[in-house]
């Protein structure tokens, strides 16, 4: 249970920091005034949940059918498929009108590489694993 938290807590770090500095990403919420608790911090939560869960049910499969691309470009494709998962979170969001956007590829691509560089940061500092 407490990795499975540590995980949600670093996810939804990790997609405030690319929401932070993409301007393709986006929670929407309160933007004038005084913003009440749950108009970005429970998107958010919801958001790593769901992204949490592509990432542990829907990553698997999708990377196991595109090793042979992965190994031609050298992983590189891998950043791709990141990519295509922070899409599809972000469609999964937008189906239960959480509010979480990704404008187009290359913001999601930036993202994807701005989100695995904090998660990993983060499970480096606070000495979580896999």
């Amino acid at each position: 249970m407490l990795a499975f938290l540590s995980r949600w807590a670093i996810t939804a770090a990790a997609l405030a920091v690319a929401a932070q500095l993409i301007d393709g990403i986006w929670f929407e919420g309160a933007s004038e005034g005084r913003a009440e608790l749950d108009d970005k911090i429970l998107p958010l939560l919801l958001v790593a949940l769901i992204s949490c869960a592509v990432t542990a049910w829907v990553k698997p499969l999708l990377t196991l059918l595109s090793i042979p691309f992965i190994l031609v470009t050298l992983g590189l494709f891998l950043i791709v498929l990141n990519a295509l998962l922070l899409r599809f979170t972000a469609w999964l969001a937008d189906v239960v009108d959480i509010g979480f956007h990704v404008d187009g590829f290359w913001p999601a691509v930036w993202g994807s590489i701005i989100i695995s560089v904090t998660t990993w940061f983060l499970d480096a500092v606070l000495g979580f694993d896999d």
